[in-house]
């Protein structure tokens, strides 16, 4: 079995619209609903994921000129188990983000080193 990375991305205009266009009691039904979906499915493939992973926060860039914040679409990871890169990839296909937020993906990266 090989390990691989996998994040989960969305656009930041998603997420502004998202909060500019629904009211905060959806929005709050609209988590509560994605968390636990997100919950159930991640029960119901305990076995291949090896990290639970944690949501993703704030970015500091830190380059030879210096430290700026940026903004990333990025959201959260997990690092999951399967036979194949393709196997992987076949895994996240049915994570519930892809059908509850619009134009959210997935990315699933192999991994070098010790497996």
């Amino acid at each position: 079995m090989n390990k691989y990375f996998v994040t989960f991305s969305m656009p930041a205009a998603t997420i502004q619209n998202w909060m500019a266009t629904v009211d905060e009691e959806t929005r709050k039904t609209q988590t509560e609903d994605m968390m636990q979906k997100w919950e159930q499915w991640m029960a119901e493939h305990a076995a291949q994921v090896v990290d639970k992973g944690m949501p993703l926060g704030r970015t500091k860039r830190i380059t030879s000129q210096g430290i700026t914040d940026v903004k990333n679409e990025l959201n959260f990871y997990i690092i999951v188990e399967a036979e194949s890169h393709d196997a992987a990839a076949e895994l996240l296909r049915t994570h519930p983000q892809l059908a509850i937020i619009p134009d959210t993906y997935i990315e699933v990266m192999t991994t070098t080193g010790p497996q």
